[in-house]
């Protein structure tokens, strides 16, 4: 509180928010916080992006923030993994999540609900003032550089009142931004926290599977499936696509260490040398 000069709300935020993007962790025999592998690796000083000038850090961040299976976020787990529909309508999308919250028996009250959504749509989407400019109140988020989250258009609300509502939808596009060796790290740590026990992964799991690197990123099939066909030469054979005449699906061949498909994310190679 005295180094950063900020109040108790804000110190629990940002506990909050550094544990569940891989930051820092909670330590077993102390009520304290403790840095991560992750966050030494990106943020420390000779860290390789302690700024977060690299877009392929904050697309980390996002995965992160998605793919906590201990402790996943309501809105994040329901809306990248569960939500089929083409468009974002906020009313519709708070009556799915009051439905989710009772499925998993949450204490969870209306509010709190639209105050899930709202911040996972304004950690995506950004908040502008009446000329444009950022409200200074309510500083975007850095991830709305990802562009995950875009304005469609707005639909009549309340006749009578002649409210309005807008309609958001996930960018569905193929991402440049997201790198062989950062899709190589994503797919690595969906396969260690959901399939560990399984040498093959067939390419629908990996596009469209719960938490994994197609559902999280939102990618096209056809994208993913270009990808994967890759990466055999990318990966020195650690990760194989083999096909077969009914079955496309991606074979580990041996371990790697996360952290070292870390680093390699910004040093551009994804083999073991």
């Amino acid at each position: 509180m005295v180094k950063l000069g900020v109040g108790k709300n804000m110190v629990r935020s940002i506990r909050f928010w550094s544990q569940v993007m891989g930051m820092a962790e909670a330590e077993t025999k102390r009520p304290s916080l403790s840095v991560t592998d992750f966050g030494r690796i990106l943020l420390a000083e000779k860290g390789v992006d302690p700024f977060l000038e690299d877009i392929r850090t904050l697309w980390l961040l996002h995965w992160n923030l998605a793919t906590n299976i201990a402790n996943p976020l309501l809105a994040w787990d329901f809306l990248l993994n569960r939500w089929h529909e083409p468009e974002l309508v906020p009313s519709a999308v708070l009556k799915a999540l009051e439905r989710e919250a009772e499925k998993q028996e949450s204490q969870f009250s209306t509010v709190t609900l639209q105050q899930h959504f709202n911040t996972f749509l304004h950690t995506y989407y950004p908040t502008r003032g009446r000329k444009g400019g950022v409200q200074e109140d309510n500083l975007d988020c850095p991830l709305v550089e990802l562009e995950l989250v875009l304005r469609i258009g707005e639909r009549e609300l309340d006749r009578q009142s002649g409210k309005h509502e807008t309609i958001y939808g996930f960018n569905r596009e193929e991402k440049p931004d997201i790198s062989p060796e950062l899709f190589v790290y994503c797919l690595n740590d969906f396969w260690e926290k959901r399939h560990e026990v399984e040498s093959t992964l067939t390419v629908r799991e990996i596009a469209h599977g719960h938490g994994s690197p197609g559902q999280i990123f939102k990618l096209p099939e056809e994208d993913v499936r270009i990808r994967v066909e890759a990466l055999a030469q990318q990966t020195d054979g650690f990760l194989k696509y083999m096909e077969s005449a009914n079955l496309q699906q991606v074979q580990k061949t041996r371990d790697r260490n996360s952290m070292e498909l870390l680093k390699e994310i910004y040093s551009g190679a994804v083999n073991d040398g």
